[in-house]
């Protein structure tokens, strides 16, 4: 049985509603972490550039493409999807490529993202490939890549259900995470239905400094005086 949400649902609809950078920006005014974590770096980049932002829980696995499996790549993993059914709604897989170089082989195309999508996830996030991608876009699964590749190789999965890294992100299952065409990050929970009302006080503060340089009355020294207070 899955889960419940650890965030209420409105809550999760406002962190929609922000795009990536602003959420970081807020989150950064918690002092919580340091300004250069918390988001996977440009080695994992936003594949459909237009969807909507994505929210939702990680459900972590890691996988290897460069070696066969002992079964083929579309057997039967009932222990795996039933681990993402323990995490709350919506769903986010977040599979670490163990190869070096990651991205020989892609594990999700059309039907292991038909499969997630019944599983009730709404992205994924990899460090390695990608493939089959209009097809995938067509089933609304968000997507953040490596890289892409025509084949699968020997994609399979290794194990479940632990941390995982990817592009530098370090996720743990059930993490709250955010996403864009900017980028993927984790948002702390304990701060997370603070976050709208602080990314509408930056974006006002920015609004007046980008409002002011476009005024007649725009200087330097003047600009000093509008952006001290900036957070």
């Amino acid at each position: 049985m899955a889960l419940e949400p650890a965030i209420p649902v409105e809550e999760l609809d406002a962190l929609r509603r922000l795009d990536t950078c602003t959420v970081s920006n807020a989150i950064e005014t918690f002092h919580l972490r340091l300004r250069n974590t918390g988001f996977a770096d440009a080695r994992v980049s936003c594949v459909f550039e237009d969807l909507p932002p994505l929210v939702g829980y990680a459900a972590t696995a890691r996988l290897r493409t460069g070696e066969p499996p002992i079964a083929g790549v579309y057997h039967d993993r009932h222990d795996w999807w039933n681990s993402i059914l323990q995490v709350p709604a919506p769903r986010i897989v977040v599979l670490q490529d163990l190869d070096e170089p990651s991205g020989v082989g892609a594990f999700l195309g059309d039907v292991h993202a038909a499969i997630l999508r019944a599983l009730g996830c709404a992205g994924f996030v990899t460090n390695g490939a990608v493939r089959e991608l209009p097809r995938v876009r067509d089933l609304g699964l968000q997507v953040f890549a490596g890289t892409v590749a025509v084949s699968h190789a020997y994609a399979h999965i290794f194990d479940f259900g632990s941390k995982v890294s990817v592009g530098g992100l370090e996720v743990q299952p059930g993490d709250l995470m955010h996403g864009d065409r900017h980028g993927i990050l984790t948002i702390p929970k304990e701060i997370a239905s603070e976050i709208p009302a602080v990314a509408a006080r930056l974006r006002q503060e920015e609004k007046e400094v980008i409002d002011f340089c476009h005024s007649q009355e725009f200087s330097v020294d003047k600009l000093r005086h509008v952006v001290k207070d900036l957070s």
